[in-house]
C-alpha cells in the first residue's frame, strides 16, 4: 500500500468536540478511524472558549485531554491541515476520498514544537483566526499553546525568506519546497462533523459593529474572558479601560428574517448569561444588562443557572434593540423598545456592548458528499426524531452542529449516536467489527 493511501473503517470530517468524540467512540470499539481537520490543530471552536454552561467548568480543561487522547490513540490517524476534495461511493467497497494535505513548509515528523523558529522570525501578523486581530503572531508559528499537533506552520504569503528560522531550527525541519500532497482515504463509512460559523457581527448595520469600536460580538468576549485570552482581563477596545457598564443584545444574529436566519440558535441566551456571570466575577463593580426578547433555557440545570444570574444582580431587560450609536467618548448608546413598559423607547449609555450572534452552517455538504442540506443550510436529517444522525446518503452520518444549532452537551451526545450508527452499519454490511483493542 502506498504511503499516500490510507485504509480505515470510518472517515471523520471535522476535528471539533463532536468529531473528536465520534472518533474516540469508534476507536475504542476497535475500528480504524481517519480524522480530517482543515485547521492546523484539532479542538474546533470549543478550545477557544472560556468556560462551559451551566457548570462553569474550564473549556481548556475539558478539551485539551480529549485532543491528546485523539492524537495518541493507536486506532486514529490524524490528518490536520487537510481538506477533503472529492468523495466517490462504491456500494461494495464504501467510500474513496481524495484529501489534500496543505503544506506547512515544516516537516511534521521532525518538528518538536520548540518555537525556536518563532522567536527569531522578524515579522508579526494580526492573529485574526484566534484573537480577532487583537494580538499578533509571527509568520512562522505554532497555532496556540495547547495545539494538537504541536507543530509550526509558515504563512508563506507573508514570508520574506530571510532564513532566520532555518538557522534557528535545531531539527532542521524547515522545508520551503513543500507542495500540496494528495492522499486517498478508503473508508466504509463517513461521519460529518463540519461544525458551524457565527453570524457576521457587522451583519446588522444599525448595531454599528465594525464601525463602533466598543461594540463587539460574543466570540470576542469569550476570548477576553478566557485565561488564554489576549489581555488577561476584559478591556474596552477603544481605550483599554475596564468597563463599568456592559450590555448584551440578544438575537443579534438569529430569529431575524432580514439576515436570512429565522431560526433560534439555541445557545445564545445561555452563553450570554454565562459571560455575564463571569464578568460579574471579574469586574464586581460593573453593571451588566441583558436586552432580550425571550430567554430560552432549555437544558438540564439551565433555568436554575438563569435564576442564579438574576440573583447575582445581572439586569434582564425585555426589549427590542433598534439601533446603537455612540457619544463623543465612544460610549455606545442603545436605543431600545421596552416591552414591559408599554413599548416605551429608551436610550441607555454603556461602556461596552456585546452582540449575541447566532449559528450558521459551517460547510455545504452537498457538492462533495452528495448529502442534502435543509432550508436552513444545515445537514438534512430525514428522520430527526428516530435517527438524528442518519443522513439520506447511505453510509454517511452527521453529528454536532453540522445538523443544526446545539450546545456542547448535545454535540457530544450526537457524536456518540453517530459512532453507534456507523458501527451498526459496518456490522450489518461487513460482518463483525474489528477486534477491540485490549490494554
Amino acid at each position: 500500500m502506498s504511503s499516500n493511501e490510507i485504509h480505515v473503517d470510518t472517515l471523520v470530517v471535522g476535528g471539533g468536540i463532536a468529531g473528536m468524540q465520534a472518533s474516540l467512540d469508534l476507536a475504542n470499539q476497535g475500528y480504524q478511524v481517519a480524522l480530517v481537520e482543515c485547521s492546523p490543530s484539532i479542538g474546533g471552536m470549543m478550545i477557544g472558549l472560556s468556560k462551559v454552561f451551566p457548570t462553569l467548568d474550564c473549556c481548556s480543561c475539558i478539551t485539551t485531554p480529549k485532543m491528546a487522547a485523539v492524537a495518541h490513540h493507536e486506532k486514529i490517524k490524524l490528518l490536520t491541515y487537510c481538506e477533503v476534495e472529492s468523495v466517490t461511493h462504491d456500494d461494495d467497497d464504501g467510500f474513496s476520498a481524495q484529501v489534500i494535505q496543505k503544506p506547512r513548509y515544516v516537516r511534521e515528523d521532525d518538528c518538536s514544537g520548540c518555537r525556536s523558529c518563532e522567536l527569531v522570525c522578524p515579522l508579526d501578523l494580526p492573529d485574526e483566526e484566534n484573537e480577532f486581530g487583537r494580538t499578533a503572531h509571527r509568520v512562522i508559528y505554532v497555532p496556540f499553546t495547547t495545539a494538537v499537533p504541536q507543530k509550526a506552520i509558515i504563512d508563506i504569503d507573508y514570508c520574506i525568506f530571510c532564513g532566520k528560522c532555518i538557522k534557528a531550527c535545531p531539527a532542521d525541519c524547515i522545508d520551503f519546497t513543500q507542495t500540496p500532497q494528495t492522499l486517498r482515504v478508503e473508508a466504509k463509512t463517513i461521519i460529518l462533523a463540519t461544525g458551524f460559523k457565527v453570524t457576521p457581527y457587522d451583519a446588522k448595520k444599525e448595531y454599528g459593529a465594525g464601525n463602533l469600536r466598543n461594540v463587539i460580538d460574543a466570540m470576542m468576549m469569550e476570548r477576553l474572558l478566557a485565561p488564554t485570552g489576549p489581555y488577561g482581563r476584559v478591556l474596552r477596545p477603544s481605550d483599554g479601560k475596564l468597563p463599568d457598564s456592559i450590555a448584551y443584545v440578544q438575537c443579534a444574529g438569529s430569529r431575524d428574517e432580514t439576515l436570512g436566519v429565522p431560526y433560534c440558535s439555541r445557545v445564545c441566551c445561555m452563553y450570554a448569561i454565562k459571560q455575564a456571570m463571569l464578568i460579574s466575577g471579574a469586574l464586581p463593580m460593573a453593571d451588566v444588562t441583558i436586552y432580550y426578547m425571550d430567554i430560552r433555557t432549555f437544558g438540564k440545570g439551565y433555568e436554575q443557572f438563569y435564576q442564579n444570574a438574576k440573583a447575582m444582580g445581572i439586569e434582564f431587560v425585555k426589549g427590542k434593540v433598534g439601533r446603537i450609536v455612540e457619544d463623543e467618548d465612544q460610549n455606545p448608546i442603545v436605543r431600545v423598545e421596552l416591552i414591559d413598559e408599554n413599548s416605551r423607547v429608551a436610550e441607555n449609555k454603556h461602556d461596552l456592548v456585546v452582540l449575541s450572534v447566532g449559528m450558521l452552517p459551517g460547510y455545504d455538504t452537498q457538492p462533495i458528499y452528495d448529502v442534502a442540506t435543509a432550508e436552513d443550510g444545515f445537514v438534512q436529517i430525514p428522520d430527526s426524531n428516530l435517527a438524528p444522525t442518519v443522513t439520506a446518503q447511505e453510509g454517511i452520518f452527521a453529528t454536532g452542529t453540522a445538523t443544526g444549532p446545539m450546545d456542547i452537551v448535545d454535540s457530544i451526545i450526537t457524536a456518540g449516536a453517530a459512532a453507534a450508527e456507523a458501527s451498526a452499519y459496518m456490522h450489518l454490511h461487513s460482518g463483525s467489527p474489528a477486534a477491540p483493542t485490549v490494554d
